[in-house]
């Protein structure tokens, strides 16, 4: 697994231990082309079931000014902290080890880009985006990505984020949604 673009590119990641999917480098890159295309703002990021940070690293390494990684797992908090720190990226991260349900608890401001990518057989992670995206921490303008099973269709809004996006690579669904200036703050 390495870094697909920007400053860190080429660099290679630690992976999560057995049993943690990681999103592949061909997934990795297709996001971030489609945020490219779509100028999404990377300024203040924040990476939802981090896993091996992968996701946040390359919005970093693609211009990011700050990403905030939450993980549960202390192991795999632990590889991210170790990963921040071997692409160089290290001062413009943080990580938190924490439930993603206690994101809009713990974590001030609202973000720019919001990465989610749950265990696919989480029951519970379409109900903790759900309360992610009606927080403080979406605002006008804040997108999210989500990974998820091709199995599981894409809901079409998760509190005022609406669906604008949606791609399947392999046994992945990758949806981009966008929070809509009417319906922020509701």
């Amino acid at each position: 697994m390495r870094v697909t673009g920007g400053t860190a590119r080429g660099r290679r990641l630690k992976g999560p231990p057995a049993g943690v999917r990681p999103t592949s480098d061909l997934v990795r890159e297709a996001i971030f082309d489609a945020l490219g295309a779509q100028g999404v703002n990377l300024e203040r990021v924040l990476d939802l079931y981090a896993g091996s940070g992968a996701l946040g690293i390359e919005a970093l390494s693609r211009g990011g000014g700050w990403c905030d990684f939450v993980e549960r797992d202390a192991r795999n908090a632990a590889i991210i902290r170790e990963n921040v720190m071997r692409t160089g990226l290290g001062e413009r991260a943080r990580v938190h080890r924490m439930a993603v349900e206690r994101a809009p608890e713990r974590l001030e401001g609202r973000y720019s880009l919001l990465l989610a990518d749950p265990p696919y057989d989480d029951e519970a992670a379409a109900a903790a985006l759900e309360g992610i995206a009606r927080s403080e921490l979406v605002g006008e303008g804040s997108v999210l990505v989500w990974e998820q099973s091709r199995r599981q269709p894409a809901p079409p809004s998760l509190g005022p984020l609406r669906l604008t996006w949606s791609r399947r690579y392999g046994d992945t669904q990758v949806s981009i949604d966008r929070a809509e200036l009417a319906t922020v703050g509701r």
